[in-house]
């Protein structure tokens, strides 16, 4: 059945801010559809609250509405625009309950909406726990045994029926919010409570608990003609007992028998099919008892889900793309095949790699937090790793998970306490996975760990590989290492740094140099989604060692974005949105864009965004012999946030280009020593400070300076490990703990500006001119990270003197560190004086915001300046905003209930919305200015 011709327009839902559990993977799906729309000549509306994400910039839909995601806001976009259709299967579940509202209200049939994507039937299907379990019985399939309950009494009946262990899963609801097993009786009660009142039916399932059974997941698409393709098959590492999105994944399934595989294929079209007859994407979990393969069906979602963005990733196959053609009509065969360009888009993708995404949590946030992993997502973001075998891909997930690892182990960060290890292994947080690899280094049995873990032994036997290569290694020195065996250890993954490390007494430099002496050579793979079959015209690679190199370097003048790696507290999809405008300018100022990312669930590695994608961790071996091959004009460091930023003195030392302001002026900003000399020469001021490297020193430095003092460690990312504190006791605590994480670290001592308002100024200079972006004012005092802070647009209480102060302190910093393209000021105001705090000359969080509020394409315009390209004279900037904007930060303490909410210099949202006022008047705002001081805590 060719398009459907009544469809003119589409109103497609976002997810709005990012929340654990919901991160911008929706992003990229929304963004994708809505292009695949356009493809066709349809006019996309797109509402979605977030000002962080490029599907609400002017480059995805027609029509942005930056606007809460409401029914009044949906009748607002309806009274003024034709709409058509309605796809709510991009924006996560926070869509899928606005339809659902809306729909109850009656909204859709009074404007003549048809929904498309999925039908309201479906959905109340696969959220409603008793409906799924009932359908799932009638249709034949395995479910474990469960019990609805809506009230405590039932709830107390159904444990008794069904015995311990058990899980609590509320419907309606996202990222397993309120979900928990339950051992014993004794902790049956609360955990019922919370799960009754996390549902917004206060209905929950009381479920046998299959703990230690495999989980697998896989991603469907379905057209209107009834044909299904399975596009990938996801296997979890960890079994079954940890959410999917707190799981290690990997595709394709690695321990699957054909026989149990074929069976999970037919069971989830038959589910697909039996849920209702709409044309689009669908998400299949399943769990397997690993001693006979019995197959149970954990859940379905009707909608483009957590793992599509993966899916799509791992495969090439574009699933919202696709799944946006299949919901105005399209049948599979009638679409082209993104890929081959040749061939239809019914087809399932054939890996001849291996993919696994390793999730990035952000404990350290959450001081107390109950760091185990369980039904509750906790993750805030997720690296995908790309090799030709688990093990190749496992190491390169863990290096691009950026937290000081060289690969899975071997890098001196090993633990050597058994209790402590064997005590993880039983609980699992975010680092099972290198205490499995150090159990082993210290002779614990694979049986053993299995055991404790219940993890598949096929996974453990490759672990145990790793762990014996490394103990052959060190019979080695670097010149005398065999060449096949140095081959075999690059292509299991290995890094230079962990070579070094295992080796000792020689340098990363020094390994990188005797591999290129051998001519063991990285070569770079397509993702092709054939295996190769049909010729693939898609630009997107992976690094592997093997014989022949797929990536043909043109002779065009090149680029190189470095990407920002995985979402993470403190650095968000912001970024992520600023390397996609990078891009775009590269491309349109004539050079030829190359992206480098390992982030599945972003826009900036869809394949078609830059003219290459290399998706490969942004670390310096995989970033350095991709510019070895690529030979560009310069790299990008300035838009990918602090990730990107750390490569530049490496670039720097190795004299590749850096794009916009040089090393050295960057390090300036850095380095609170040399800035501080800087603002003292221009004669700016700044809060009185000092550098310590022991706890006596902080003690001198703080006396000198003065309590309150803000206590942080030089060279971080959203407020990491930054404290306030009030006296001698609570000071050397704060040091002693600094020191211990960052070694070899200095501390910075900054005198805090107790009550004084805190303000920013994001700006572009080209090397003549200044132009301010724009100026915030927080609503909150200073003390509260600006990430955390409400922060308005343009000022609401700053005198016309501290306003003038903040333009000309901006102009002259701009000018002394040489910035080409942007910087960020942060500033104190205290008594009408305005002191600067910290300057950082890259893309700021801020910015995307400020570009949407005022309609103006800021990244756009400075990355041209960066490349030279253009002049800021070159544009006619016209800002549009009527009123305020208010940047709303957005948490998600509901993950971790037993933290208190309280806020401080470090950074603890997960993501933020814009809000528009007409005025200062607006009860909104008034309510904001009232409550700004209530969570400031140290």
């Amino acid at each position: 059945m060719p398009r459907d011709t009544s469809i003119k327009s589409v109103l497609i839902i976002g997810s709005g801010p990012i929340i654990i559990g919901q991160a911008c993977e929706f992003d990229y799906a929304g963004s994708q559809a809505a292009l695949s729309l356009k493809d066709e000549g349809i006019t996309v509306s797109i509402i979605n609250s977030n000002p962080a994400t490029i599907m609400t910039d002017k480059v995805i839909g027609d029509h942005v509405y930056l606007l809460p995601l409401n029914v009044e806001s949906l009748e607002k976009i309806l009274q003024e625009q034709k709409i058509d259709a309605v796809l709510p299967t991009m924006g996560g579940q926070t869509a899928l309950n606005l339809c659902i509202e809306a729909d109850e209200q009656g909204l859709w049939k009074k404007y003549g909406v048809k929904i498309i994507g999925v039908d309201i039937a479906a959905i109340e299907k696969t959220e409603n726990r008793e409906a799924f379990r009932q359908l799932m019985v009638d249709i034949g399939v395995g479910v474990a045994t469960s019990k609805i309950a809506n009230s405590f009494l039932e709830g107390k009946e159904a444990a008794q029926q069904i015995g311990f262990p058990l899980v609590i899963r509320p419907s309606y609801t996202l990222g397993g919010k309120g979900a928990g097993f339950v051992h014993k009786k004794e902790d049956f009660d609360a955990a019922l409570s919370r799960g009754l009142q996390a549902s917004p039916t206060h209905e929950v399932l009381v479920e046998q608990a299959v703990l230690g059974w495999k989980e697998y997941e896989l991603e469907l698409l379905r057209d209107g003609n009834d044909n299904v393709i399975i596009i990938c098959s996801i296997e979890n590492f960890d079994p079954m007992g940890i959410h999917t999105g707190d799981s290690i994944t990997v595709a394709p399934a690695m321990t699957l028998s054909d026989r149990c595989y074929q069976e999970m294929r037919n069971q989830a079209i038959k589910m697909m099919r039996a849920i209702g007859n709409f044309a689009g994407g669908c998400n299949v979990q399943f769990s397997v008892n690993p001693a006979n393969e019995e197959i149970i069906a954990i859940e379905i979602n009707p909608r483009v889900s957590r793992s599509s963005a993966l899916a799509s990733k791992a495969t090439g196959y574009p699933i919202a793309k696709i799944a946006a053609k299949l919901a105005i009509g399209y049948n599979l065969d009638e679409i082209e095949n993104q890929i081959t360009k040749t061939t239809s888009a019914y087809f399932e993708p054939t890996l001849d790699y291996v993919i696994v995404k390793i999730p990035r949590w952000n404990f350290d946030k959450f001081k107390g937090a109950n760091r185990e992993l369980g039904l509750t997502m906790k993750s805030v973001g997720e690296v995908m790793g790309i090799g030709r075998s688990f093990i190749e891909a496992l190491q390169k997930a863990c290096q691009s998970l950026e937290i000081g690892r060289a690969g899975l182990g071997a890098d001196g960060r090993q633990s050597r306490n058994l209790d402590e290890i064997m005590q993880s292994l039983e609980h699992p947080s975010w680092d099972r996975l290198f205490h499995i690899y150090d159990a082993m280094s210290l002779g614990v049995p694979i049986e053993s760990i299995r055991k404790v873990t219940k993890i598949d032994r096929w996974f453990l036997n490759q672990i145990q590989d790793v762990v014996n290569i490394e103990t052959e290694l060190r019979r080695y020195s670097l010149n005398n290492i065999p060449e096949d065996f140095f081959f075999t250890l690059k292509q299991r993954g290995f890094s230079d740094t962990q070579i070094a490390y295992v080796l000792g007494n020689v340098t990363e430099e020094d390994v990188y140099q005797r591999r290129k002496a051998l001519g063991i050579k990285r070569v770079y793979k397509m993702v092709d989604t054939c295996a190769a079959e049909f010729a693939a015209k898609t630009p997107y690679y992976y690094s592997t060692y093997e014989g022949e190199n797929e990536s043909v370097v043109s002779d065009r003048k090149k680029i190189i974005v470095l990407g920002s790696g995985p979402n993470r507290i403190g650095q968000g999809i912001e970024f992520d949105y600023s390397c996609v405008h990078g891009l775009l300018a590269a491309k349109e100022s004539g050079y030829e864009a190359i992206m480098v990312n390992c982030n599945p669930e972003t826009v900036s590695t869809d394949f078609n965004m830059a003219d290459k994608l290399y998706f490969e961790p942004v670390f310096w071996e995989h970033v350095r012999e991709i510019i070895d091959l690529e030979k560009p004009e310069g790299v990008i460091v300035q838009l990918g946030g602090q990730t990107a930023l750390k490569m530049a003195e490496k670039l720097h030392k190795h004299g590749i280009k850096i794009i916009g302001t040089s090393f050295n002026d960057m390090d300036i900003a850095e380095d609170r020593g040399r800035f501080s000399d800087l603002l003292k020469d221009l004669g700016i001021p700044y809060p009185k400070y000092g550098v310590a490297e022991s706890a006596e020193e902080a003690l001198e430095v703080a006396h000198e300076v003065g309590y309150p003092v803000l206590v942080r460690p030089s060279y971080v990312l959203g407020g990491q490990g930054m404290s306030i504190v009030i006296n001698d006791e609570d000071l050397e605590k704060a040091v002693v703990n600094l020191l211990k994480n960052l070694p070899g670290n200095r501390v910075l001592i900054d005198h805090f500006l107790d009550r004084a308002a805190e303000t920013e100024s994001d700006s572009i200079h080209d090397g003549e001119d200044v132009h301010v972006i724009g100026m915030m004012e927080h609503i909150e005092p200073a003390g509260i990270h600006s990430g955390d802070s409400f922060a308005v647009l343009p000022p609401f209480d700053l005198t016309d003197s501290v306003i003038s102060q903040m333009e000309e302190y901006t102009a002259k910093i701009a000018r002394a560190l040489n910035v080409r393209g942007l910087l960020n000021i942060q500033f104190a105001v205290k008594d009408d004086k305005v002191y600067v705090i910290e300057a950082n000359p890259r893309a700021s969080r801020t910015v995307p915001f400020i570009a949407k509020a005022y309609d103006v394409p800021y990244i756009n315009i400075a990355a041209k300046v960066m490349l030279g390209v253009n002049k800021l004279k070159d544009f006619t900037i016209e800002r549009k905003l009527k009123g305020y904007a208010i940047k709303e930060p957005v948490f998600s303490f509901d993950k971790f209930p037993e933290v208190n909410k309280e806020l401080g210099p470090e950074m603890k949202s997960t993501g933020e919305a814009i809000r528009f006022i007409p005025d200062l008047q607006d009860p909104y705002f008034r309510h904001l200015y009232k409550e700004k001081s209530m969570y400031l805590s140290k």
